[in-house]
């Protein structure tokens, strides 16, 4: 299939399509509107998994609006680009492992019943996302950064909804600072592929320079 109807399976499709960008705007207003009602959640309940997750979510808004700018442009954008982005994702992960650890010495206790609401909230918002992003998941750096963010983030709403659910049977914070724990761990791991992907886009572009950039 043409790259026009955005269906390229190869690593080549850089995101130039109509449709493909229709899309990408809609998963940025979905991470928008998730970063304020989970950020609000985790303020009201006390939920690191929560607040960790809200910061993904507006992380994800602004690294899915510079995939949308930087679409057409010549490669070695694009790949800068999504090194920014996995760059970006650990500083997430470190902001989160040090909340976490800030979290143990203050033993707050977080309020299971709003967390695990929200949670599903947004798990329905991520799995949105993931369908509509699912025949796009191959391509450039810049295209597969927000394939991987999108599939993680429903991964890691699971998590916090088993930490609301361990939160509930416990009666204590663990289940809620280990699910940060394994986001953290999510982050950093797709942060590694996407900067690696992107340093090997920039590495080849060196050796073979593009002579035209992408049409949108």
């Amino acid at each position: 299939m043409s790259d026009d109807c955005g269906c390229s399976s190869t690593q080549n499709f850089d995101g130039s399509s109509p449709a493909y960008k229709r899309i990408l705007i809609i998963i940025i207003a979905i991470n928008f509107g998730m970063f304020v009602v989970e950020l609000l959640g985790g303020l009201s309940s006390g939920s690191m998994a929560l607040l960790a997750d809200s910061l993904d979510f507006l992380g994800d808004s602004a690294t899915y609006t510079i995939s949308l700018i930087v679409i057409g442009m010549p490669i070695a954008t694009r790949a800068k680009a999504g090194l920014f982005k996995g760059l970006s994702l650990f500083i997430i992960a470190a902001w989160v492992l040090g909340s976490t650890i800030y979290r143990v010495f203050v033993e707050g206790v977080p309020e299971a019943l709003t967390m695990g609401a929200i949670g599903f909230a947004a798990l329905a918002a991520n799995v949105i996302s993931v369908i509509l992003l699912l025949k796009y998941k191959d391509g450039d750096s810049n295209v597969r950064s927000v394939w991987l963010c999108s599939r993680n983030d429903a991964v890691g709403n699971i998590a916090v909804i088993l930490a609301a659910s361990g939160i509930a049977a416990t009666d204590t914070a663990w289940p809620d600072l280990a699910v940060a724990g394994v986001m953290a761990s999510l982050f950093i791991h797709s942060a590694t592929k996407i900067v690696r992907q992107s340093w090997s886009e920039l590495e080849a572009e060196k050796i073979h320079p593009s002579t035209t950039t992408s049409k949108n």
